[in-house]
């Protein structure tokens, strides 16, 4: 856009006087408004003009009486009708078709119509960083309705990613949790088979068997039962368990004190004894450190080595604090000298994933050893476990996509601001189209300015969520923040504000200059 010094300077180097430099609207009851440049002062001329040839002529009519007018347009119709048409390209001039005896003052050397990508991309930077800038000076003249348009994203992207932390660390606890019993999981025991008879029994050599199934990874028998214990005047009757030393990696279960017991300490039936945490509290109140102590089962003494982590009950099943632990073949010679086999057996699966591949080949193993009699019974505890995990991550889903109506609501805050600003800023429309912005210009304006405020209420929704979720942690509150939630909700708060701010732009893209510039 030339200057009116320039404009001047231009007109009497190349015409002298007198001259005009002519700009022109309609306003709504049909005027046209001529804008006139005189030596020395401006002037304004009202004519009224039925449609555009009578426009064109008007302009003819004062171009033949001596007047320089000068015309922006980005019509080629009417630009066809001009004695001289410059094209201007990214503020450089790309043709002028002056007759040959009129050479322009500027000397500009003349440019191929094919651009160099390099400068394309350059040009193309140049645009969206001019269109950022205008956008956040457009955000910072109307603050109040900015910040309370920002409040409606913060809330959403946060409370997005706040439930979805609430929801993942309530499934992760109750994994952990119920994971104690392993999510891999099988029990199995003898029972009398459906078709009558006694029922199984569960030898070693199912046991061996069972270990080369390809989807097992561990066997562990059980031998358990209350069993009064005794230190000193303290006795209880406690809950014995006997199995191998795997039981910690089994149950995933940790020791606190002291160590596990090994396999060489099974095998040459040790009189070794790891105490669970109650168990500690109940018959060692004033020892904090319990190792190398004796306790009294039935009429064995063994020697504690190792005190167990705190773990708590399954539901409805005997307090796991409270038992004690021994080795499998040392509990079979000196407390259940009785015990023929195991009370039952604990089954780990290679992974999650093949549960029921597992249950399924040790059902068809013994079916096989057992001479085709179901005298043994499968329990699927992984199956319960994981369809616990299952139904939390269902409700953190849920509380995901309630949380994500707030994203939209959000966005449709967004949207109102955007069409608020549209129609507060036509005339500015009006003015930036005559001076030569193409309606991509406009589009890439708007949008880029509903852009910015999703992506500006995205980062502090993060943050927000992140300040919740450390007082949700000092309140001691399961939550597990996830990187995909994050990025998600972030991701959903952009794409809501290109969504709910397309409109909105398009609509200032499309204003007709004319109008836009005689609105109030």
């Amino acid at each position: 856009m030339l200057k009116k010094a320039e404009a001047l300077a231009l007109c009497r180097a190349e015409h002298g006087d007198p001259f005009a430099v002519l700009g022109m609207h309609e306003d709504s009851k049909g005027r046209l408004w001529v804008r006139t440049l005189q030596p020395g002062a401006d002037s304004v001329t009202v004519v009224k003009a039925e449609d555009g040839a009578e426009v064109m002529a008007l302009l003819r009519e004062l171009a033949d009486a001596g007047h320089t007018i000068i015309v922006i347009t980005h019509d080629r119709d009417v630009a066809a009708q001009a004695r001289r048409v410059i094209e201007i390209s990214d503020g450089r001039v790309v043709n002028d078709s002056a007759p040959d005896g009129i050479q322009s003052r500027a000397e500009v050397p003349p440019l191929t119509p094919q651009r160099n990508t390099a400068t394309s991309a350059i040009s193309w930077v140049a645009e969206i960083s001019e269109a950022a800038r205008s956008a956040w000076r457009g955000m910072r003249m109307n603050r109040v309705r900015t910040s309370l348009t920002l409040l409606g994203i913060v809330i959403g992207v946060a409370s997005v990613i706040v439930m979805l932390a609430i929801g993942e660390g309530a499934r992760r606890k109750v994994v952990e949790q119920m994971g104690t019993m392993g999510t891999a999981i099988l029990y199995m025991g003898s029972k009398p088979p459906a078709s009558g008879g006694p029922a199984g029994q569960i030898t070693e050599d199912d046991l061996a068997a069972m270990r080369e199934l390809p989807a097992i990874r561990r066997v562990m028998p059980v031998i358990g039962d209350p069993v009064t214990v005794r230190y000193g005047k303290a006795d209880k009757q406690v809950y014995v368990f006997a199995a191998s030393e795997e039981m910690p990696l089994v149950h995933h279960w940790r020791v606190a004190q002291g160590r596990y017991f090994t396999e060489v300490e099974d095998r040459d039936l040790a009189p070794l004894v790891v105490i669970g945490h109650k168990a500690h509290q109940h018959f060692f109140p004033e020892v904090a450190n319990p190792l190398g102590l004796q306790l009294i089962i039935g009429n064995s003494a063994f020697e504690v080595i190792g005190v167990m982590s705190e773990r708590g009950a399954d539901s409805g099943a005997q307090d796991y604090d409270d038992m004690v632990f021994i080795p499998y073949q040392s509990g079979r010679a000196r407390v259940y000298q009785a015990q023929t086999q195991p009370d039952y057996v604990v089954v780990e699966a290679s992974s999650s994933e093949q549960v029921h591949e597992a249950e399924q080949s040790i059902r068809g193993l013994l079916l096989a050893r057992h001479g085709g009699r179901e005298d043994f019974g499968i329990g699927n505890a992984a199956a319960r476990i994981q369809a616990e995990a299952a139904t939390r991550q269902s409700m953190a889903v849920m509380l995901g996509l309630i949380a994500a109506v707030s994203l939209v609501v959000g966005g449709i805050g967004v949207m109102n601001v955007m069409l608020m600003t549209v129609r507060e800023r036509t005339r500015e429309i009006g003015i930036r189209m005559a001076t030569g912005a193409r309606q991509r210009d406009i589009l890439r304006q708007f949008l880029t300015e509903a852009v910015m405020l999703s992506v500006v209420g995205g980062l502090f929704g993060i943050a927000l969520a992140l300040l919740v979720g450390g007082v949700l942690v000092l309140a001691e509150v399961a939550v597990q923040f996830s990187l995909v939630a994050v990025l998600g909700a972030f991701g959903c708060a952009l794409v809501t504000g290109v969504v709910f701010g397309f409109m909105p732009a398009r609509k200032a893209a499309r204003l007709d200059p004319v109008k836009a510039l005689t609105s109030e």
